[in-house]
């Protein structure tokens, strides 16, 4: 049996008292270690809290030398307190010097005591300190004692969440209040400044001590009664449209909803002194370790659904989170660990910049954000542990760094790269409605991408000419079935309707790789962005390219439309894809439906393979647009989703110059319009280069149209296109720093 002096819910509700105390943090922290001493039965009881992210710091002791406290620090596993923190999992060590990773601190006179015993403070995952304590004599602590310590670190993480331990040190400044900077890759250029809305808040649980064990239990059992009736009722309403694989992981996600297991652990916590949200949030950290040590994908998914119900559980006690129809604050910036697209729409163009712990710069989300010309930092870890909703943020998506509560100096140099690049729009605005022709009389046509009917008014704000690439699958990817054929229409009719006779390219469903529909089943693939994707699925099931292909024809009620095949690799592909269009044309036809009067057919070349198709190829397709982001990664080898190597490899390499120029010569070989579509596209020094190769036509973001459009009336293309070449010759990797300083020069001159 455990020492009587083990009462752990005794010792939470002295804790609780003490947080009620007059005092600063460093008195209340220095108690607490005597409670925990006293209350254990230890020697020594010390708490080790968070400085930064890497280094934690000794902030009271009970039994080891007072002047250690403040000067003794470690960093993220060293030592057995660095371990508990790395790990986040207990350490119980008999002898500790025998310990694997055992360092032992002088300073702190630590060499009297054998046995170790340390947990970690940590809250949904996140570790905010150690709590030890130690004894001399050489003993194994006990599964109850390690449980007991375990529930006292749970009170003292909500306690350091509340700023109960606010004093002098870096270690103990009050949560959340601090200047944060946060470096993390760009997924939309631009500058925003904002306040946080959080996808998901925070849960702010006041009193993490149970007064009434029993009542905290009956508030638990209700709470899970309703999450388990939310549960059968999703799972209930999606039998009919759900495929068997779907519905085995939601009957998963109702057993963990129904088990004895999970409310057991949540009770004895409760029956420890912990209150019902307190239980759950232990549990959910417990929950999170494993996830993190599990390399199994699957299991990993499973305790993510755990995670999930954990959070559904919490807002159903505590009654806080945000609802899809709360309204936002003014200059909203959306921060969140990741976010569908679906998500991302529910929340409009209201908002004023994205900030993400994870994403990628192909996601859909990115490319809804660039859509909306929102600024956008993906990689930006932690920072759903940091911010509060309300919190100042400033957004640099040209340089992936967000400031979380930035200080004034930083505050005012960012106002100052706003007000620069409010003035460059009013410069763009006065030449939106004119052409982009060079100072040597080339014209460059300059197109918008575009996904969504939301996008569309755009094209007459902007100055484009037309929509150079429509992404039809965004219609596919909100949605939880396959999209109807008349809804489709509807949908592509009105972007026909919104584009007011300008020339628009519809690009079939881009599909696989990183892009996820719920109503396919995904594949298992080693690498997806070179798997079954885009136009290899629509001719595996051709059944679903008639369906979308009837749709764009249906909607274009006899107006001309272009259509455009996404990630042809060879020739017989662009063939087998326009043989299926020219069917379903004939049945469109015999069915005595409108077809337009002129359809032309290109296709994406995103594939370095493409570029040596059968002349046969350029002579059938009626345009091709370059398909930037894909044709880069492929061609040096280096995922665009892999910041350690995308960007390593710049657009203006001399050898993809090189291989850009070889394409345009066998377009122009057999007078084939040629296009470059991407990122780079919408970049002013990018778009000059392309333009001095040979490429007429550019396609990009409605809000780079503005800066392409500026740069191009600005110079001479003959004369760039010698820069280039002289360029290439010295034998430099890349064009880019000669040609900003040859544009640099030129402006110089004018």
């Amino acid at each position: 049996m455990v020492d009587s002096r083990l009462d752990s819910r005794q010792l939470l509700t002295r804790l609780r008292d003490t947080l009620a105390e007059d005092g600063d943090g460093q008195q209340r922290l220095d108690h607490i270690t005597q409670l925990v001493a006293q209350g254990v039965g230890t020697e020594v009881c010390s708490v080790y809290l968070r400085r930064d992210r890497q280094t934690l710091e000794l902030c009271a002791t009970e039994g080891l030398k007072k002047e250690s406290v403040h000067v003794t620090r470690l960093r993220y596993g060293e030592g057995l307190v660095g371990r508990v923190a790395k790990e986040a999992q207990p350490i119980n060590a008999q002898n500790a010097t025998a310990e694997r990773g055992f360092r032992y601190m002088p300073e702190t006179g630590e060499e009297l005591y054998s046995s170790f015993l340390g947990v970690p403070v940590q809250r949904l995952g996140e570790v905010l300190g150690v709590l030890v304590v130690q004894s001399r004599e050489q003993r194994e602590y006990t599964e109850d004692e390690v449980y007991a310590l375990e529930v006292v670190a749970m009170v003292l993480a909500e306690m350091k969440e509340l700023g109960a331990f606010v004093a002098d040190g870096e270690a103990m400044t009050p949560p959340h209040q601090r200047p944060i900077m946060f470096t993390g890759a760009s997924a939309q250029e631009g500058a925003a400044r904002g306040s946080v809305v959080l996808h998901d808040p925070k849960i702010v649980i006041t009193n993490p001590v149970a007064d009434d064990p029993e009542a905290e239990k009956e508030r638990l059992n209700a709470a899970m009664d309703s999450l388990r009736i939310s549960v059968n009722d999703l799972l209930n309403t999606s039998r009919s449209d759900t495929d068997v694989e779907q519905l085995e992981v939601m009957e998963t996600y109702r057993m963990f909803a129904n088990s004895k297991g999970w409310r057991a652990r949540l009770e004895a916590s409760i029956d420890r002194g912990l209150a019902a949200e307190v239980a759950v949030e232990k549990e959910q950290s417990a929950t999170r370790a494993r996830m993190a040590r599990v390399p199994d994908p699957y299991l990993r998914e499973r305790l993510h659904d755990l995670d999930d119900l954990s959070n559904r559980l919490l807002r159903i006690l505590t009654g806080q989170g945000r609802s899809v129809g709360d309204e936002l604050p003014d200059r909203p910036v959306l921060v969140a660990r990741n976010i569908g697209p679906a998500e991302l729409l529910e929340y409009g163009k209201k908002l004023r910049g994205i900030v993400l712990e994870q994403g990628s710069v192909g996601s859909h989300a990115a490319i809804i954000a660039r859509a909306w010309a929102i600024p956008m930092v993906i990689h930006a870890e932690d920072i759903t542990r940091e911010a509060l909703n309300g919190d100042t943020i400033l957004v640099d998506g040209d340089q992936g760094i967000a400031h979380l509560r930035p200080d004034d100096n930083v505050a005012t140099a960012f106002n100052d790269k706003i007000a620069m690049a409010n003035k460059a729009l009013e410069r763009f605005s006065e030449i939106r409605d004119k052409p982009a022709v060079s100072t040597d009389g080339t014209r460059i046509n300059l197109l918008m991408n575009a996904g969504l009917l939301a996008d569309l008014p755009s094209l007459q704000g902007s100055g484009a000419e037309g929509v150079g690439l429509f992404r039809t699958e965004l219609q596919f990817l909100v949605r939880n079935e396959m999209p109807k054929r008349t809804d489709l229409a509807q949908q592509y009719g009105r972007v026909f309707e919104a584009a007011r006779g300008k020339p628009i390219t519809f690009r079939t469903l881009d599909i696989g790789s990183d892009k996820v529909v719920p109503f396919l089943k995904p594949e298992d693939e080693p690498n997806p962005a070179l798997g079954w994707r885009a136009i290899r699925i629509s001719l595996d099931k051709p059944g679903i390219m008639r369906m979308q292909l009837e749709a764009i024809l249906r909607a274009a009620k006899g107006r001309p439309v272009n259509i455009m095949f996404p990630f042809v690799a060879q020739f017989d592909e662009f063939k087998d894809a326009k043989a299926i269009l020219e069917k379903t044309i004939e049945n469109e036809l015999r069915l005595g439906h409108v077809i337009p009067s002129d359809i032309k057919v290109g296709a994406m070349l995103e594939t370095p393979s493409l570029a040596f198709a059968p002349n046969q190829f350029f002579e059938m397709a009626d345009f091709i647009s370059i398909g930037g982001n894909d044709l880069k990664q492929f061609f040096f080898a280096a995922d665009r989703e892999n910041e350690r190597v995308r960007r390593r490899y710049d657009t203006l390499n001399v050898s993809f110059l090189t291989f850009l120029k070889q394409i345009c010569e066998r377009c122009f070989e057999f007078d084939t319009p040629v296009s470059f579509c991407g990122e780079d596209a919408g970049r002013p020094l990018e778009a000059m280069c392309f333009a001095a190769i040979g490429l007429r036509t550019l396609s990009m973001r409605p809000a780079s149209i503005g800066p392409v459009k500026d740069r191009l009336r600005s110079v001479n293309l003959a004369e760039a296109k010698k820069a280039i070449e002289e360029a290439c010759l010295s034998g430099d990797q890349s064009v880019r720093d000669r040609m900003r300083k040859w544009y640099a020069d030129h402006q110089a001159e004018d």
